[in-house]
């Protein structure tokens, strides 16, 4: 697909502050993360991205997760209103490098809550993590901006991690991927495929059957080269340690172009 592009953020001096909820902190290398986030960008390039950088936000120490920020479907871009009070100020910047891409925008309205790390979209159904994180009033905001597209949408639990997409995401044909201990309710979705490593449940749709994965999961990357696609593997370990994980590190436009 011509002119895809991934918008990333460059991690900010106090990436080692970000939030961490489910997991316990342990102390972030700045210096290895920049060189990470370099290699993860330089990977989407390599497979066909154009990489979009939007301003930093250096005061947001979470920044760097710009998935969190927008939710795109075709050409609308949703600003989130994330559920972390002190990440509200990193959507500004996002939004003005949607708009210069050509996104109609709509915006998540106080009281409701949404991070765009609880948005996992197969096609057109768009399931929406019910958590922590994102509220009844975000999941109702994010249902009025896209069904009148021909979106249908799904909520879900998320009780045991930091976003639905933290558990689950899904391979090229639709199927749902995730590990089974951190998955309220494998049998929402349609497809389930159970993967033997948390980390594995991540993977970054790259276009044909490559899959952009983190180094962390070797055996779910055997499994999928297995199935057929095409592992690319990325090390993310200091992002990790802050529950981030290879989808929450950018924003694919993918939608943009179809």
């Amino acid at each position: 697909m011509p002119g895809k592009k991934a918008l990333v953020r460059r991690p900010g001096p106090r990436l080692a502050e970000g939030l961490v909820t489910h997991i316990e902190r342990v102390e972030v290398d700045a210096a290895l993360a920049v060189e990470q986030w370099e290699a993860y960008a330089r990977a989407l390039r390599e497979n066909g991205w154009e990489t979009v950088e939007v301003d930093p936000a250096d005061d947001c120490p979470d920044a760097v997760f710009v998935e969190d920020t927008v939710v795109v479907h075709r050409n609308v871009a949703l600003i989130a209103r994330p559920g972390a009070e002190s990440r509200r100020a990193e959507t500004a910047a996002v939004e003005e490098a949607v708009v210069a891409l050509g996104c109609s925008v709509n915006r998540i309205r106080e009281p409701g809550t949404l991070d765009g790390g609880d948005v996992l979209k197969v096609g057109d159904t768009i399931y929406v993590g019910r958590g922590g994180r994102t509220d009844a009033a975000g999941v109702q905001q994010l249902r009025a901006a896209f069904e009148p597209l021909g979106a249908r949408v799904v909520a879900v639990p998320v009780t045991k991690v930091l976003h639905l997409k933290t558990a689950v995401t899904a391979l090229p044909d639709g199927t749902v991927v995730g590990h089974v201990p951190v998955v309220d309710t494998p049998s929402l979705f349609g497809r389930f495929l159970p993967v033997p490593e948390e980390s594995g449940a991540h993977v970054v749709l790259l276009g044909g059957n490559r899959l952009l994965m983190a180094a962390s999961a070797p055996r779910t990357a055997e499994l999928f080269a297995s199935l057929g696609h095409e592992p690319v593997v990325v090390d993310i370990s200091e992002f990790e340690k802050l529950e981030g994980c290879v989808t929450c590190l950018s924003v694919r436009l993918r939608d943009l172009y179809a």
